[in-house]
């Protein structure tokens, strides 16, 4: 194949001289001290060419110092190639053992260009490399073609290097094959950058492997970078050799592989990631705005994997890495390390990560520091960050300030975050301003942002348009948001349709939604499935449903005698589970339970406990809860407090409270009033109060007409 050397007839012809003991390229080639560029990161996906190393011969054999080299350029991860580092290429090496001197002083210097224009071919290379470094290359030049004339390995390699500068970029190919030919490692990572950029993969291939399998750090991550890029699982290898030999790049996006292999990263609106509310956002599309970290790093599952990936993060984070940092922080903030996680967000933020300023900001906004969590925003948002300008928005409109908040949402619209234009569609509806509401709604909703979709869909069923909320709800619904399944739900109920409804609350419940379990299991209940029905009744009351609460404790409540009163002598029996989920929804103001919770503690013979829950219920509206304070009173001998208690539970449509003021009148000689409170009774009912009632009045109405 063409750009397959043959090593060793190169090497028997003599055409290179091996002049160095056997050892790593790395140290081999060593040069001058570590030069690195900063550079800002970017979004490009494809591989940046980097510049080709400088590397110069060791004037002894013996002379072996130790290579170290430092990439400073950091890239986005991406779904393709992700990126390469930039670097200035020029391999940095300690000084020779014994203590040579450092080629970058003056007295070095004067000595090595005695030696090469003396002939030193040794001199020749490491003057040539000392020019070229400094931008000499037509001073460069003579002392590397002479040295490479020679059989000097780095010459060849670093007057590749030359000629790439000069735009020869064929010549200085010929040369770097030269070199890489002869073993250099350097070389072979240059040339197979060369075929890459001229789109010769299998030559790229062949190439970087040499380097990479010669352990030479840039040539593992090139190499890995054109693996990654064609999704081949054995990028991670040379990513991770390249990490381990301290390229922050490679740290970096050998983190990132494990953080993908280890979770399914996010994906919120219409299968694209980072919009809308997330799926634990039970706003209805009317709730509060969107300002999120969604677009953020979010850390995997806490698997050896991730584990693994945080010490990668680490790694480059510490060598300069921005956005290391940034999802650092990311996964110390999920496992509750908001101080540790802060420090490295501030690292991130201040080397001009605006997405890491902008989780700084949400950080000092939950510590409670709103003034310094809006000063990160703003400085996030400045940069482009949709996500902090929305917070921006949100911390405006909670003051008050709706034309500054309207203004931050632009912005966020603006910088390219869709939520920017659901949070203006809140904005609008909670000023009443339906149809701009509606606009805004719209907009979102076909940029893809599901919870705008079910808010749309929310606004043209609150206008009687059920026909064009539907595909609304629908298409929000398939894309994941569960309020929209459960509103679906609730159409279809509406149009009498159970199956279709029962299959959107199902969906909904399956994802959390409370309401929605409660309406499963309320389903199941109507078709005697009790034990499923169970089942999502504890879903529901465990998020927090008093409905679900009250229904659970009646299915436990069925299955249990009736508790008689304690025997005289014996304790108070042991509150049952059920008689706790109806106290659970009782504390939370459900009427029944509040009953049924007062009934029970009457039939303990907790007189105390069952006035108080009768007296919460009837205060609340409730007739029975009324009605049974009343008997409680009567039995306690408080008939005039119990009469107002039945009172109002008559006139509320009670039949039994109605039939005992009755008989309380009769028994006071108030003949007529209870002859009017017999009547009410038999108009309320139930039959057999409606017949006692009846036989009542005829009595009254014997003895008044006696």
């Amino acid at each position: 194949m063409v750009f397959m050397g043959d090593r060793a007839t190169l090497l028997e012809t003599g055409r290179f001289v091996q002049r160095r003991v056997d050892r790593p390229d790395n140290a081999m080639n060593a040069a001058f001290g570590v030069a690195a560029t900063e550079n800002n990161e970017t979004t490009d996906t494809s591989e940046t060419p980097e510049t080709p190393e400088i590397i110069k011969a060791t004037e002894t054999a013996e002379t072996a110092g130790c290579a170290a080299t430092v990439e400073s350029t950091e890239f986005t991860e991406s779904t393709g190639s992700a990126g390469a580092e930039r670097s200035t290429g020029i391999v940095g090496a300690a000084e020779a053992p014994g203590g040579t001197e450092s080629p970058e002083s003056a007295e070095s210097e004067a000595r090595h260009r005695r030696a090469a224009d003396a002939g030193d071919t040794a001199s020749m290379s490491v003057l040539g490399a000392l020019l070229l470094r400094r931008g000499d290359l037509d001073g460069a030049e003579p002392y590397l073609r002479g040295a490479t004339a020679d059989g000097d390995r780095a010459a060849a390699n670093n007057l590749g290097v030359l000629l790439h500068q000069r735009g020869y970029t064929d010549d200085a190919a010929g040369w770097w094959r030269i070199a890489a030919v002869a073993g250099s490692a350097a070389a072979a990572h240059a040339l197979g950058r060369h075929y890459r950029e001229r789109g010769d993969e299998p030559g790229a291939e062949y190439w970087l492997r040499q380097s990479a399998e010669q352990g030479h750090a840039l040539g593992a991550y090139a190499l890995a970078d054109l693996l990654e890029h064609r999704s081949d699982v054995g990028a991670e290898r040379w990513l991770r050799a390249a990490a381990e030999q301290g390229h922050r790049e490679a740290a970096y996006r050998l983190a990132r592989m494990l953080d993908r292999n280890a979770g399914d990263d996010p994906h919120d609106a219409f299968g694209r990631p980072g919009l809308g509310p997330g799926a634990g956002d039970r706003s209805g599309g009317s709730g509060r705005p969107v300002a999120r970290k969604d677009d953020g790093p979010v850390a995997g599952p806490a698997t050896g994997r991730v584990g693994e990936a945080e010490q990668w993060y680490r790694q480059a984070a510490a060598r300069g890495h921005r956005r290391a940092a940034l999802h650092l922080g990311a996964i110390l903030e999920q496992r509750g390390e908001p101080k540790e996680a802060g420090r490295w967000y501030l690292i991130s933020a201040k080397a001009g990560e605006a997405r890491a300023a902008c989780a700084l900001g949400f950080l000092l906004r939950d510590a409670g520091d709103e003034e310094s969590a809006a000063v990160w925003w703003l400085r996030a948002a400045q940069d482009g960050d949709g996500n902090a300008a929305n917070a921006l928005g949100a911390l405006h409109a909670a003051r008050g300030e709706q034309q500054t908040a309207e203004r931050w949402y632009r912005a966020a619209m603006d910088a390219g975050d869709v939520n920017g234009a659901y949070n203006l569609g809140l904005l609008c509806a909670a000023q009443d301003r339906t149809p701009q509401a509606e606009q805004w709604y719209r907009r979102a909703a076909y940029a893809g942002h599901r919870e705008a979709a079910n808010a749309l869909a929310v606004l043209l069923l609150q206008a009687g348009d059920a026909t064009g909320a539907e595909p609304w709800f629908s298409k929000a619904a398939e894309a994941g948001s569960v309020d929209a399944a459960f509103n679906l739900g609730i159409l279809y109920a509406g149009r009498d349709e159970d199956r279709m409804a029962l299959v959107w609350y199902e969906r909904a419940a399956a994802a959390g939604h409370t309401e929605a379990a409660l309406q499963v299991g309320m389903a199941l209940l109507h078709h005697g499935e009790e034990q499923e029905a169970e089942r999502h009744l504890r879903c529901a009351a465990g998020g927090g449903s008093a409905e679900a609460a009250f229904r659970l404790a009646g299915v436990l409540d069925s299955r249990q005698p009736p508790p008689g009163p304690p025997a005289l002598g014996e304790p108070m029996p042991e509150k049952t589970e059920c008689e706790e989920w109806y106290e659970r929804a009782a504390e939370q103001g459900h009427r029944r339970a509040q009953v049924r919770v007062g009934m029970l503690a009457a039939a303990r013979g907790d007189v105390d406990s069952a006035a108080r829950w009768y007296r919460e219920a009837a205060e609340s509206g409730s007739r029975n809860g009324a009605f049974n304070l009343g008997l409680l009173l009567a039995r306690e001998g408080s008939e005039r407090e119990a009469a107002l208690w039945w009172s109002r539970a008559a006139n509320d449509g009670h039949g039994r409270a109605a039939l005992r003021l009755a008989l309380l009148a009769a028994r006071r000689g108030e003949l007529a009033e209870g002859q009017r409170w017999c009547a009410r009774a038999v108009e309320l009912g139930p039959a057999e109060v409606a017949e006692r009632a009846a036989r009542l009045r005829e009595a009254l109405h014997q003895e008044l007409t006696a």
